[in-house]
Order: C-alpha cells, then sequence, then structure tokens
C-alpha cells in the first residue's frame, strides 16, 4: 500500500486519533527481525533454528491477515506462531497490534512487554508500546518510550515515531516539544501529509500563521486536500487578513464538502473553534 493508499484508506478525516491509528498499524513485522539493539547483529535466514522459521512463516500469514483487517484469524495464526516459538518478540508485537485494534488495552499492553521483555531494544515494539501508552493518557511514560525507539542507531522508521511523539506532545499539552517533534519527522518525510497538517495545526494554534501557511498550503494544492486541511487553511488564510486565499479555499470547501461540520463552523463564524 503507497502513502497516498494509505491516508485514503483511513477515510477524509485526519484526527488524531486517525493520524496515530496509522503510524501504529503501520509497524508489522516483515522477513526479518525488527530493529537490531545497537551492536547486534542483524539476525538472516542462516542463524535462524527451524522452529523460529516455521513461527515466521505464520506470522506473515498473520500479517497479510492482519493488512486485509481479518483481525481475528491473524489473531489465530499468531496463536499458532506462539504455540511454534513461544520466544518470538516479533509474534508479541502483532499480537499487541491485534489487541490494539480489538480494543483490549490490557492485552496489548500485556503482548508488548512480553515482547519487550525478550527483546528490550527493539524500536518497532517501543514504537507500539509508546503508541499504546499515550492511548492511555500516560503521556510522560510514552514520550519516553518514544525516545528510547529513536535511540537505536539502526532504526529505519524514524519519521513515524518522530510523529507519534509529537502527537502525543500535543495530546499532553506542550506544543513547543510538539512542534520539534514534528519538524524532525517532516525534515525526514515532507511528503506525510498527515505530519504536515499536524505541525501547521500546532503552529497556528501558537499564533505563528506565517509558518503555519508554508505546511497547510502544501497539502491545500495537492489531490490530499480534504475538509479538515481545507478549514484549518481557511482560518490560516483568516489570520492572515488573505481574504482572496481565504475565499478560494471556502469555494472548494464548499463545493467538495457541502455538509461538513467545518463548513458550518465557517459559516457560523466559528474561527477559533
Amino acid at each position: 500500500m503507497t502513502k497516498t493508499d494509505a491516508m485514503r484508506h483511513l477515510g477524509t478525516r485526519w484526527l488524531l486519533a486517525a493520524c496515530l491509528l496509522l503510524v501504529a498499524v503501520t509497524s508489522l513485522p516483515g522477513c526479518a527481525s525488527g530493529s537490531p539493539a545497537s551492536g547486534q547483529d542483524i539476525v538472516t535466514d542462516s542463524d535462524e533454528p527451524a522452529t523460529r522459521k516455521r513461527a515466521r512463516t505464520r506470522l506473515q500469514l498473520a500479517s497479510g491477515y492482519f493488512e486485509q483487517g481479518q483481525t481475528t484469524v491473524a489473531l489465530d495464526e499468531v496463536k499458532q506462531a506462539l504455540t511454534i516459538d513461544p520466544d518470538f518478540p516479533d509474534a508479541y508485537n502483532l499480537r499487541g497490534l491485534i489487541y490494539l485494534r480489538l480494543n483490549d488495552m490490557r492485552l496489548a499492553d500485556e503482548s508488548f512487554r512480553r515482547a519487550l521483555a525478550i527483546s528490550p531494544k527493539d524500536a518497532e515494539v517501543l514504537h507500539n508500546y509508546g503508541w499504546l501508552q499515550c492511548q492511555q493518557g500516560k503521556y510522560t511514560e510514552s514520550v519516553q518510550t518514544f525516545t528510547q525507539a529513536l535511540a537505536n542507531p539502526t532504526y529505519g522508521d524514524r519519521a513515524k515515531t518522530w510523529l507519534a511523539k509529537g502527537v502525543c506532545q500535543i495530546k499532553a499539552g506542550r506544543p513547543l516539544d510538539a512542534e520539534d517533534s514534528l519538524r524532525h519527522s517532516y525534515e525526514l518525510d515532507a511528503g506525510n501529509p498527515v505530519t504536515g497538517y499536524n505541525l501547521a495545526l500546532v503552529l497556528y494554534q501558537r499564533g505563528d500563521a506565517a509558518r503555519a501557511q508554508f505546511y497547510i498550503r502544501r497539502i491545500n494544492n495537492s489531490d490530499l486536500a480534504n475538509a479538515e486541511t481545507l478549514w484549518l487553511g481557511i482560518k490560516v488564510e483568516q489570520r492572515l487578513g488573505n481574504r482572496v486565499a481565504r475565499d478560494q479555499l471556502v469555494t472548494q470547501l464548499r463545493s467538495r464538502y457541502p455538509r461538513s461540520r467545518e463548513l458550518g463552523s465557517f459559516e457560523r463564524g466559528a474561527f477559533n473553534e
């Protein structure tokens, strides 16, 4: 699935919860173990015992079912993988994501903890556990866990974790820290519209409409614009006194999303919502 497909798969709204759901569920085990701890050799096919290879085959099936939305089938495959290899951290990681999707926070927490007990520096697991902590309102712990993931120099999904950390800092009421984290994510992946939107939102809320304009215009000038991004763009242009640009965005919002709550907010003049 491409990044654009992933955005569309989530629908047209980029509320913070949807943003974090995207960040969490894209962390799936592949054909090799997650990011190795610093100083550790990468596990290759020749290193794995036969039981781990059999368990990995089951886990690859589980991952495919999970991506297709067949959650209970994926869970059954994970259980079979763990029956074959009870010490397989990737399997506990995916089990945690499955229970997170099922909104069973207790079992998700237990799964990620089991994975970290086996592989304490696995950045993929740390990322997902940090997201779970954020969902539970444990913001300080969540930020610390994301920081641990980012400390792994071999971790390949740093933009994803900077994004999750930034959004969690927004929820924690730490806009300056959130701006710094989102800026790091944007520097690594400027094409991610979720990062661009949330960075623009933080800047706008902090009163820096001029900088917010740069990020939100990039999204609204692309085919990824939606009611939420258009409404933020309208508020930014309104604050900057750019009536022509504001009215152009209003025209788009009215023609493309005539029943949206964002259009209702504009018609009420609710620019502070």
